[in-house]
């Protein structure tokens, strides 16, 4: 369901919640490529999850209501209710309203059903996501601070390489240096050595990091700050791994449900990729080494 947008936020405060939430006289957003979070509190005792970013970059926020309600139309893992979204020109600011999940223990309990829940979303009908091909979304979106292309495809494959590398390896160009591009023109080539046509599309969440889910106090799991689209499920989970792995249990939950593919393991590196390129291009630092050796690896 879309949400309700407002051309300030004293209207969409007013509008939403009565007016009757208390708002920092400080209230302001430091302009950069990435968002601020502030928490508001209504008279009624409800807590508002509020984001902001640039007036201009509005269209972050369009992206996130797009990615959570696909993962809320699944009807397979939680999402925190969106309330409102809006640009408010004086101020400066767009801003996005949801509920604020508050967080409570992790146990093997809860991440072995987040697992099982994960993979119910990977296993849903993802038709609706997409319209002309198999993969992509309904629209593009972005993965941090960098746009995300999302160009139908009917083949993972192709979607991968034009879509999710070929971008990132075009914006980290300079960096890469003449030899290594020609490194990573050559694995471009041969992805279809690596990489398997998945039975089924999946809606997956694309940037699937343990800072992206929050388990509340009931134990129940929820995502938040999807990069949302319609791809190979091995992605998603390929991304798990890539700072620090998910707990055990979250896995054993998953797998009762997706046993792992053979040769899984061997493309893990291949998948994380595309996050380390993007985080060389928004962060820099050792993130180029790190993609330089992967390139070289399966560039052969």
């Amino acid at each position: 369901m879309q949400i309700r947008s407002f051309r300030s936020l004293e209207e969409a405060l007013n509008e939403t919640f009565g007016g009757d939430v208390n708002v920092p006289a400080d209230l302001a957003f430091a302009d950069s490529r990435f968002n601020s979070t502030r928490v508001l509190f209504s008279g009624d005792g409800k807590k508002i999850f509020l984001k902001l970013s640039a007036a201009y970059n509005s269209s972050v926020f369009d992206a996130e209501e797009e990615g959570i309600n696909a993962i809320s139309d699944t009807k397979t893992i939680a999402v925190p209710k969106l309330y409102c979204k809006g640009t408010d020109e004086n101020k400066g600011i767009s801003f996005l309203m949801m509920e604020l999940i508050e967080q409570g223990p992790e146990t093997e309990d809860s991440l072995r059903q987040m697992g099982i829940e994960f993979a119910n979303m990977h296993l849903a009908d993802a038709k609706s996501f997409v319209a002309g091909g198999r993969y992509g979304f309904t629209g593009d979106n972005f993965i941090g601070a960098s746009k995300q292309i999302n160009t139908p495809a009917d083949s993972w494959i192709d979607f991968y390489r034009d879509c999710r590398l070929m971008p990132q390896i075009r914006m980290a160009e300079k960096s890469l240096g003449p030899d290594n591009m020609r490194s990573a023109m050559k694995l471009l080539e041969k992805l279809d050595l690596y990489l398997p046509e998945p039975k089924s599309p999946s809606l997956i969440h694309g940037d699937m990091w343990g800072g992206n889910y929050i388990i509340d106090k009931r134990g129940r799991a929820f995502l938040i700050d999807p990069a949302a689209y319609v791809g190979n499920a091995e992605a998603d989970i390929a991304m798990t791994y890539m700072f620090s792995p998910m707990p055990g249990a979250f896995y054993e939950g998953y797998r009762e449900m997706i046993p792992e593919e053979e040769g899984f393991r061997d493309r893990v590196d291949l998948y994380n990729l595309y996050h380390i390129l993007n985080h060389h291009n928004l962060f820099g630092g050792y993130y180029l080494n790190a993609a330089i050796k992967i390139i070289r690896h399966y560039a052969g």
